[in-house]
């Protein structure tokens, strides 16, 4: 999607609809700026043979009442697409209908469902929902696809979150695992893999992650669970993406995060017989401007039924274990964004300053500014530069001939240095691009031969105690 716009909490669908299969994203629409979400639901698509060819298809559904609309979802049933929609900021849960994956929506209906719902149509028709905020429930619909059958409602399936914004929930959890390290905060997402039901959600962490450079309270984790039911007997799963950008290794063996994480919210989907994890990472210096993002992801069921999900690795060919997958730039570009075309700085997925402290969020205090200006040619930059920053980008794809030269489009407000590093952000460096304060613009030759697929960083260094420049664009040449 352009950087313009801001799609979180992004739930996945693939539809065959006119004879054509495509893959559509529904979630809430960052509009307000100054609050989450806005006040309709958008539609993004692309075809399934290609994800880097998004199309948009406009409003798909306005709000009823005035209210902001949190987290959607949408499923088919038959030749009928059933929307659901999280009206007063996802207090109230209406259920509307179109007979096209793009909408309209109409008549909505109220349900009985709650925040964050996501609801799975099974192999046999029957369809259950799942929803919750701190408190996680589940339950089998009626054929009205809105209210809950006699007799289904499971209360709590899986450890939930006790937490200041859920105090009313206090003593709620009866097997003693308040703040349990995989406890159910939010966003709620079921699939069916490999027969197994599998519920994704939103971790709130209570105990350091110290290899994911995490020690504090942290619920950037996209998460699962799976079972042999619909509604019970969930089982550990593990943790899909993370949204705190790329892990820098430490010689201890701990990590740090390298961008600022927030809230997440997404889901798996199998697309043209590969699996991708769609989900969302923070723009701005707040959580009102989210981006939609998505990374290949690895799937696999061992000889036990254990679901993996995320960077597996195997053992003689089994699965034996799983972390999340990186978070980088290149999105639906796998084989790496095209180096040799102009990069907005607003797809770096690593921001960090060398003077950082290792624990707590180790992303710098620069930014990328959120833009909404609907223009093909808008570019997010980076702002609040000082020195010491170093911006990453991971991947991008040199081809099969070396570049010469990187240019990079850069407001200079002292005079900085800014070295261009190859694969890691304390490699080597293959550029050097020097400018004086009030310069825009500055080329340089790369001096390293660079083919095929690498990580790009740009580290800038000034003698200037304050804010040093602004980072538009780049490309190599």
């Amino acid at each position: 999607m352009p950087l313009w716009e801001h799609v979180p909490d992004g739930e996945p669908r693939v539809f065959e609809y006119g004879g054509e299969k495509r893959v559509y994203v529904y979630g809430s629409h960052d509009t307000m700026r100054t609050q989450y979400c806005g006040k309709d639901y958008v539609v993004w698509s692309a075809p399934v043979d290609d994800l880097t060819d998004w199309s948009y298809h406009g409003t798909c559904y306005k709000t009823s009442d005035g209210s902001v609309l949190y987290a959607p979802d949408v499923v088919q049933k038959g030749d009928t697409f059933y929307l659901y929609s999280a009206e007063q900021k996802g207090s109230c849960v209406y259920v509307s209908e179109s007979k096209s994956p793009t909408g309209p929506f109409i008549n909505p209906r109220k349900t009985d469902l709650g925040f964050d719902p996501g609801v799975l149509v099974d192999d046999d028709g029957r369809v259950y929902a799942y929803w919750g905020f701190c408190a996680c429930y589940c339950c089998e619909l009626n054929e009205d696809m809105a209210t809950i059958r006699e007799g289904t409602l499971h209360v709590h399936p899986m450890d939930h979150t006790i937490c200041p914004a859920s105090e009313s929930d206090a003593g709620q959890d009866t097997d003693g695992h308040i703040g349990a390290e995989d406890a159910f905060f939010e966003a709620s997402s079921p699939r069916k893999v490999f027969g197994k039901y599998v519920y994704i959600y939103s971790k709130r962490y209570f105990t350091p992650v110290p290899e994911l450079g995490v020690y504090t309270e942290n619920n950037g984790f996209l998460s699962y669970k799976y079972s042999d039911s619909p509604l019970e007997g969930f089982q550990p799963g593990g943790d899909i993406s993370f949204n705190g950008g790329e892990i820098l290794k430490n010689p201890d063996g701990t990590g740090t995060m390298s961008y600022r994480w927030g809230n997440n919210h997404g889901s798996i989907m199998e697309i043209n017989g590969k699996w991708y994890v769609f989900y969302h990472r923070q723009t701005g210096t707040d959580e009102y401007s989210r981006q939609a993002m998505l990374e290949p992801v690895d799937v696999a069921m061992d000889q036990n039924g254990k679901i993996y999900i995320g960077d597996i690795t195997y053992e003689d060919g089994e699965p034996v274990s799983s972390k999340p997958v990186e978070m980088t730039s290149q999105g639906a570009h796998i084989n790496g964004l095209d180096a040799y075309k102009l990069i907005s700085a607003g797809y770096a997925c690593h921001l960090t300053d060398r003077r950082q402290q290792k624990e707590g969020s180790a992303a710098a205090k620069a930014y990328i500014r959120p833009v909404y200006e609907q223009e093909d040619t808008v570019s997010a930059p980076i702002v609040e530069i000082t020195d010491g920053v170093t911006a990453g980008y991971r991947y991008l794809q040199f081809g099969a001939n070396a570049p010469k030269t990187v240019t990079a489009f850069i407001q200079a407000k002292a005079d900085l240095t800014v070295n261009v590093r190859m694969d890691d952000y304390r490699g080597k460096i293959c550029a050097m691009l020097h400018m004086k304060a009030g310069e825009s613009q500055a080329t340089a030759e790369v001096i390293t031969g660079m083919i095929g697929k690498h990580a790009v960083y740009f580290e800038f260094l000034s003698e200037s105690e304050s804010v040093i420049a602004e980072f538009e664009q780049f490309t190599f040449d």
